[in-house]
């Protein structure tokens, strides 16, 4: 008999979608450990040693996510896809649930996703094909110079994707109004905010 696929998480909840196109939705949030992208300011930084979590096995986390009655499963990091993730959706597929990314795109994506965030960083570079295959390109805003950065991903996305920019939670005082500024003079960019954070929840 093989062995369970597993993955290593961790953690796990249901909650509600706090930032981009799906804010304000019920989900059920499976981070995944491991990411090698090393952005300073990131608010998950314990998530990067695979080693100091738990392997769960995707029967498990398939379970967890049905038992929640979440219409949909947010598989993020760490950055999710240096993992294997066929497996994975395709279980949750059975099961009737939505299967939603996010990922900065420096490793191709595995699995079976009904919606791909795209949310690439200056600290590792972006594979090109992430582009097409975005559904919502989310950019998160540390220095004004990250705006036109921003731009910069424009060309090559779906057509219809939806564009985001979303100030980093700790310069969010600072650097809001920018954004706020620059979305009312290219009205083809949303801005994203971390409610959840605004709401003191996960």
């Amino acid at each position: 008999m093989s062995e369970t696929p597993i993955l290593p998480v961790m953690e796990h909840f249901y909650t509600v979608q706090g930032e981009g196109a799906y804010t304000g939705t019920p989900a059920y949030f499976i981070r995944l450990a491991g990411c090698d992208v090393g952005c300073t300011w990131c608010d998950v930084k314990e998530s990067w040693d695979v080693s100091a979590h738990p392997q769960i096995s995707i029967d498990e986390l398939t379970r967890l996510a049905v038992d929640s009655g979440a219409p949909i499963v947010v598989v993020t990091g760490g950055e999710p896809a240096m993992h294997d993730l066929t497996a994975l959706t395709r279980s949750l597929h059975s099961r009737g649930m939505r299967t939603h990314i996010e990922t900065s795109g420096v490793y191709a994506l595995t699995g079976e996703w009904d919606w791909v965030t795209f949310s690439p960083k200056k600290f590792k570079k972006p594979l090109p094909e992430l582009l097409r295959r975005a559904d919502e390109l989310k950019v998160v805003i540390f220095h004004p110079s990250d705006i036109p950065w921003a731009e910069g991903f424009r060309e090559g996305l779906n057509e219809g994707a939806a564009l985001y920019l979303q100030p980093e939670w700790s310069k969010r005082e600072q650097h809001t109004p920018i954004i706020f500024d620059y979305v009312r003079k290219h009205p083809q960019w949303r801005i994203s905010l971390q409610t959840h954070k605004y709401m003191g929840v996960d």
